[in-house]
C-alpha cells in the first residue's frame, strides 16, 4: 500500500466518525440523554433508528446501481 491510500483511509474514517457524531447530536438536539425526559429519549432513539435505515437504503441503492 502506498502512503496516499493509507492517509485517505484514515481521513475517511475520521470524517465518518465526525458525521456520525453530528447526526447523533442532531437527534439528541445537543442535549445529554440523562437530562432528557423519557419521551425525549424515545424520540432521539427513533431519529437515530430512522437515520440508520436511511443509510442502509442508500447503501442498497448504490449496490443496485452498480449492476
Amino acid at each position: 500500500m502506498n502512503v496516499d491510500r493509507i492517509i485517505s483511509m484514515i481521513l475517511r474514517k475520521l470524517v465518518n466518525r465526525g458525521v456520525n457524531k453530528g447526526i447523533n447530536m442532531a437527534a439528541n438536539r445537543g442535549r445529554d440523554p440523562k437530562d432528557m425526559t423519557k419521551e425525549e429519549r424515545q424520540q432521539a432513539k427513533q431519529a437515530r433508528d430512522n437515520t440508520k435505515r436511511g443509510r442502509q437504503a442508500l447503501r442498497m441503492g448504490r449496490r443496485i446501481g452498480r449492476f
